[in-house]
């Protein structure tokens, strides 16, 4: 299995694909939903070149959840296909009580290497807290314009995170992630973007020589403004431009 945060293929730092998002049915019919189609699409992400994975378990709804009886089988299934890290987000669209989410991160039988924890929401220290004390490795995600910079620097947790996941502003992203770097520079930084900052920030991360993120979660485009079939295919134009 390849580490996350390790020497990756995209210049020589992790590339994250992140595989599906919060996105409803009506917005894309690529999109990763159940078990089957997330292994599926992690395969396809890891055999373009991606180091590692995120992914969103939804139940049959199609809604978020923490709860092991959809985690368990997204993992188990993702793991039948590939040998690297995989990342679940532990956040309040997936479940948006606070106690709730720590009671569900305790129930989980079959744990990600990777969880995401959103440092502005409530409940976020003891989500990362309980996650930590499991055994899984907590990415600490950071937004411009939110209270999460703030009391992710007054945190107890902070040393103990794997790395920041910096959501760049669409503005002024990179003083704000070298402000990051300065404040926490023993923590590993992961630069990401939405929507029309997505591959803004993937360039910006490599400049930087920080892990990066892609992928359909992200933005449903390839950098030509072409409509995605996968984020293999992301992945793919990733490495591609890396060159």
């Amino acid at each position: 299995m390849r580490e996350g945060g390790g020497v990756g293929r995209q210049g020589g730092v992790p590339l994250q694909a992140a595989l599906n998002g919060t996105w409803g049915p009506g917005e894309s019919a690529v999109v990763p939903r159940d078990p089957v189609a997330l292994a599926e699409a992690a395969a396809g992400a890891v055999a373009a070149g991606a180091d590692e994975v995120r992914i969103r378990p939804r139940t049959p709804c199609g809604g978020g959840s923490l709860s092991p009886r959809v985690v368990g089988p997204a993992l188990a299934a993702v793991r039948e296909r590939v040998r690297v890290p995989v990342s679940v987000p532990a956040d309040a669209w997936a479940e948006p009580d606070p106690e709730r989410r720590v009671a569900r991160v305790r129930s989980w039988e079959l744990l990600p290497e990777l969880a995401c924890v959103a440092w502005h929401e409530p409940g976020a220290e003891e989500t990362a807290a309980e996650l930590l004390a499991r055994g899984v490795a907590v990415e600490a995600v950071l937004l411009g314009g939110t209270t999460g910079p703030a009391l992710f620097a007054r945190s107890s947790l902070a040393a103990r995170v794997r790395r920041i996941v910096a959501e760049v502003p669409r503005a002024g992203a990179d003083a704000w992630v070298s402000g990051l770097r300065a404040a926490h520079g023993k923590v590993p930084v992961l630069l990401c973007g939405t929507g029309a900052a997505a591959w803004p920030a993937l360039r910006l991360a490599r400049q930087l020589g920080v892990a990066c993120r892609i992928g359909l979660e992200d933005t449903l485009l390839l950098p030509d403004g072409a409509r995605a079939r996968s984020t293999a295919e992301q992945v793919r134009a990733a490495l591609r431009d890396a060159r």
